[in-house]
C-alpha cells in the first residue's frame, strides 16, 4: 500500500465544488434539482443519471458553489460505465475535472443499511463529507425515527435531514455547507486507487454498519407494507404481465384519443397563419419561402406535439411511481430468452423517447456483450421522432372509428406499429444470441423502490424539457433542412413551354426521380424519395419535407390544404402501409449514429447498425407493399 500524504488543497477557481453521491433511488437527483433549481428530469429507477450533471447553488448566506450530480452507485468499485464516471470524479481521474472540495452523501432514510456502506467507503477518500439523510418524511411514515445527531456521532461527520421533493427541504444542508465554507484552505489526505480498491474493507464496513444500526435501534428491517401489497398483484406471474400489457395498450389509445382537440387547434392556427401571410405579402419567392417552406414545413411537425407530450406524460408517471423496475422484472424471462436480461428494459424504454438517451443509459449494464446488443437494438424502439410520421399516415389512411365499441382503430394501428418494433428488436437480439452468447448465464439483481405518488413538479419539469427539446429541433435542424429543401425544390425554374409541375424540373425533382429507381419496388414515389434524404438528419423532417414538396407542387387554393388529404388522394393504401413498415426499421438519424460511435469507440458499430437497419427497412417495406398489392390495396 502507498503512503497517505497530507496535501494543502485550494478551492477551484470557479468556486468550491460539491459532489452529490448516493445509491440509485435515494432521491439524489431530486435533491440536486432543489439545490440548484435546475430543470433536470427525476426518474424513480436505477441508472437514469448516466452522466454527471452540473448546476449552481446559493447557500443561506449567499455563497455560490458548483454542484455535480454523479451517477448512482452502490460502491466505489465500478461495475458499469456509469459507475466509472462517479469513481473517476471522486478519485480525481476525470478528464478536465479536479477532485471535489466537498462530498454530500445522499442516503435513503428508509434504507440506511445499504446507504451507510457507501458513506463509510467515501469517508476514506479524505474529502470533507456531509450525510444528507433524505426521504425522512417517508421514513417517519413507516415508523422509522432516526436520531441524526446520534448518527453523526457514530460516523464522525455531519448528518442533516433533507426532503428533496419539498420546497425548503434543503435548508439544513445549505446551512451545513455554509459552516464548511468558512475554511478557505483545508488539509486532506491524498490516497491512491490501490489504497481503496481492495475488497478487504467490505466485511469491515458491513460490520461497522451493523454496529451503528444496533446502537441506534434501527437494525430491524421494517417492510413497506403498502408496496408489498401492491406487488402481490403487480408481480403476479399471470396478473402482472397482463397488467403491463393493458397499461401499454391504454397509453397508445390515449395518444390518439386525447390529442384530437389540441391538434385541431394547432392545424387551424397554422392554416390561419399561412392565409394571413399569403394575403400580406406579394407573390414571389419571399412569400413562397415563408408559406410553402417555413410554415408548411414546421407547422406540419408542430401539430404532432400534443401526441408526443401525452406519450411522455405516461412514461414520466410510470417512472415517478416506481413501476418501471417492476416492468423490467416481469420482462426478464422474456428478454432472457433472446439473450438479454431485464436490465436492458430501462434503456430500451428510454429509446421510445429517443434512441440517444436509451443508448447512453445502456452504460448501466455491467455485462459488455449485453450492453453492446442493447445499443444495437435500441433504435428499433419506436422513438418520438417517428410519431409524426405514424400519425400523419394513420390519420390519412386509417378511418377514425371505434372497434368493439371501446377502442380507437387508429390507436390499435399505432399500438401494432410499436409492437412491430419490439418484435423486430427481440428477433435481432435472438439472432445475436446464437452467435455471441454461448455459455453465458445471467441473473437479474435489481432494486425495487417503494411505490409513491408522482410529484407534479417533476412530471411538469419533464414535460417542459420535452417541449424545449422538440421546439429547438423545429427551430433548428428541421427549420434549416426545410429551407434547404425549399431551395432545392424551387430552383431552377421550369423551362418555357413546360407541361409538368415546376417542382419536377428543380434540383429536388431530379434527385427524387433518381432515387425513385431504388425505392420504386417498395412503392415509394419521387416525393417520398426526396423526403427520406433529409429524414436521415431527423425523422420528423420527413413530414416537413413532404409538406414543402406537396405545397410547392400544388396550385391555387390547394396550397393551404392539409397534407393528410393530399396524400390520401394521391397515394395508394399499399404505399402508405409500405412507408409505415419502412419507418418501423428505418436507418437512424445522424446524431444517433454519432452517439453509437462515441459509446462503442469507433465507426464499426454505427456502420453495421446503418446497414442492417436499411436492409431490414427495405425488406419489410418490400414484403408489405407486395402483400398489399396481392390483396387488392394498390
Amino acid at each position: 500500500m502507498s503512503q497517505i500524504k497530507p496535501a494543502i488543497v485550494h478551492f477551484h477557481a470557479t468556486g468550491p465544488l460539491v459532489a452529490l453521491v448516493g445509491n440509485p433511488n435515494c432521491g439524489k437527483t431530486a435533491l440536486f434539482n432543489l439545490l440548484t433549481e435546475s430543470k433536470q428530469k427525476v426518474a424513480n429507477y436505477a441508472g437514469v443519471t448516466v452522466e454527471r450533471k452540473e448546476g449552481r447553488l446559493k447557500t443561506n448566506s449567499g455563497k455560490s458553489l458548483r454542484v455535480l450530480d454523479l451517477p448512482g452507485t452502490y460502491s466505489l468499485h465500478p461495475r458499469s460505465p456509469d459507475e466509472r464516471v462517479t469513481h473517476d470524479v471522486l478519485f480525481g481521474n476525470a478528464i478536465g475535472e479536479k477532485r471535489p472540495d466537498f462530498i454530500v452523501c445522499v442516503v435513503d432514510a428508509t434504507n440506511l443499511r445499504r446507504g451507510l456502506r457507501l458513506v463509510i467507503a467515501v469517508q476514506r477518500l479524505g474529502i470533507p463529507c456531509i450525510v444528507a439523510l433524505n426521504m425522512t418524511d417517508m421514513a417517519e411514515q413507516r415508523g422509522l425515527r432516526i436520531d441524526e445527531q446520534a448518527l453523526s456521532v457514530e460516523l464522525g461527520i455531519p448528518v442533516v435531514r433533507t426532503v428533496g421533493i419539498k420546497q425548503g427541504g434543503d435548508q439544513a444542508l445549505k446551512s451545513m455547507l455554509d459552516l464548511l465554507l468558512n475554511q478557505q484552505n483545508r488539509q486532506v489526505e491524498t490516497v491512491s486507487n490501490s489504497d481503496l480498491a481492495g475488497q478487504s474493507h467490505t466485511d469491515l464496513d458491513h460490520e461497522k454498519v451493523r454496529q451503528i444500526l444496533a446502537k441506534l435501534g434501527l437494525d430491524e428491517i421494517i417492510p413497506h407494507n403498502v408496496s408489498d401489497k401492491i406487488d402481490r398483484i403487480v408481480l403476479h406471474p399471470i396478473f402482472g404481465p397482463a397488467l403491463l400489457a393493458l397499461i401499454l395498450f391504454l397509453v397508445f389509445q390515449a395518444v390518439f384519443a386525447w390529442a384530437t382537440l389540441p391538434m385541431d387547434l394547432i392545424k387551424a392556427g397554422t392554416e390561419w397563419l399561412a392565409t394571413t401571410v399569403s394575403s400580406s405579402l406579394p407573390d414571389g419567392w419571399v412569400q413562397s419561402l415563408i408559406v410553402n417552406g417555413i410554415i408548411a414545413g414546421a407547422g406540419g411537425v408542430v401539430v404532432f406535439l400534443p401526441q408526443i407530450l401525452i406519450l411522455f406524460f405516461f412514461i414520466l408517471i410510470l417512472e415517478e411511481s416506481g413501476y418501471l423496475p417492476r416492468a423490467a422484472f416481469l420482462l426478464d424471462r422474456l428478454m432472457g430468452s433472446v439473450g438479454l436480461s431485464g436490465r436492458s428494459f430501462i434503456p430500451l424504454l428510454s429509446s421510445f423517447a429517443c434512441a440517444i438517451p436509451g443508448i447512453m443509459a445502456a452504460r448501466t449494464i455491467a455485462n459488455s456483450r449485453d450492453r453492446l446488443v442493447t445499443i444495437m437494438i435500441a433504435p428499433l424502439m419506436t422513438c418520438s421522432a417517428r410519431l409524426p410520421v405514424y400519425a400523419l399516415l394513420i390519420g390519412a389512411f386509417i378511418p377514425s372509428r371505434q372497434v368493439m365499441g371501446v377502442f380507437e382503430l387508429q390507436g390499435l394501428v399505432l399500438f401494432a406499429l410499436y409492437c412491430a418494433g419490439i418484435v423486430g428488436a427481440l428477433i435481432v437480439a435472438w439472432i445475436l444470441k446464437r452467435f455471441t452468447a454461448q455459455g453465458q448465464i445471467r441473473t437479474l439483481m435489481m432494486e425495487l423502490p417503494s411505490y409513491h405518488l408522482p410529484t407534479f413538479r417533476n412530471v411538469l419539469t419533464g414535460l417542459k424539457q420535452r417541449v424545449v427539446i422538440f421546439m429547438s429541433r423545429v427551430g433548428g435542424i428541421i427549420m434549416l433542412l426545410t429551407i434547404v429543401l425549399w431551395v432545392l425544390a424551387s430552383y431552377p425554374s421550369a423551362p418555357v413551354g413546360a407541361t409538368g409541375m415546376p417542382i419536377e424540373y428543380s434540383f429536388a425533382g431530379y434527385i427524387g426521380k433518381a432515387l425513385a429507381y431504388v425505392f420504386e419496388p417498395i412503392g415509394f414515389n419521387w416525393q417520398i424519395s426526396i423526403a427520406l434524404v433529409p429524414g436521415m438528419a431527423a425523422r420528423e423532417v420527413a413530414v416537413s419535407s413532404l409538406g414543402t414538396v406537396y405545397a410547392l407542387a400544388a396550385s391555387g387554393s390547394d396550397t393551404a390544404d392539409a397534407l393528410a388529404p393530399i396524400i390520401a388522394h394521391q397515394w395508394s393504401l399499399a404505399t402508405a402501409l409500405s412507408l409505415l413498415a419502412w419507418y418501423v426499421f428505418a436507418p437512424q438519424c445522424i446524431s444517433t449514429l454519432a452517439t453509437v460511435k462515441r459509446e462503442t469507440g469507433g465507426w464499426r458499430m454505427p456502420i453495421i447498425m446503418m446497414l442492417y437497419l436499411f436492409g431490414l427497412a427495405y425488406l419489410a417495406a418490400f414484403l408489405t407493399y407486395r402483400i398489399a398489392l396481392a390483396c387488392g390495396l394498390g
